[in-house]
């Protein structure tokens, strides 16, 4: 069953990636894509966040243990209060092995998050 906390960024059955969202110039958001986007970006808009979110998506392989990515100047509480928020918006998701949980970012959910402020990618070797 589906958590309708999660952001619905990705349609698994999808090759190419869907964002939750059309781009921003395409035309408005109406009021559910809004609160989907709003989700996932009030989720970024904390510093420490922000920081393990990056932490995660630069490791190699997208895919970080807690042990690797804790020293973000909080207390281990804090870092685990964080880490919740930021699967509860659909950005991260997880896997315990043993006594750690590793932590990954699907590097579809980071293109689906540009195209929604840029749109979708443009054939670049377009010289027109």
């Amino acid at each position: 069953m589906a958590n309708p906390d999660l952001l619905p960024l990705l349609d698994p059955a999808a090759d190419a990636v869907a964002p939750c969202c059309p781009p921003l110039t395409e035309r408005p958001l109406d009021a559910e894509e809004a609160e989907t986007a709003a989700r996932m970006f009030k989720a970024l808009g904390d510093p420490v966040r922000l920081r393990l979110f990056s932490a995660v998506a630069s490791h190699a392989g997208g895919e970080a243990c807690v042990c690797d990515i804790s020293d973000v100047g909080v207390s281990q509480p804090t870092v685990s209060h964080h880490l919740k928020k930021l699967k509860e918006a659909g950005l991260l998701t997880s896997e315990r092995r043993g006594t750690w949980v590793y932590y990954r970012v699907e590097p579809s959910v980071l293109a689906a998050m540009g195209q929604i402020l840029t749109g979708p990618p443009t054939d670049r070797t377009d010289t027109r």
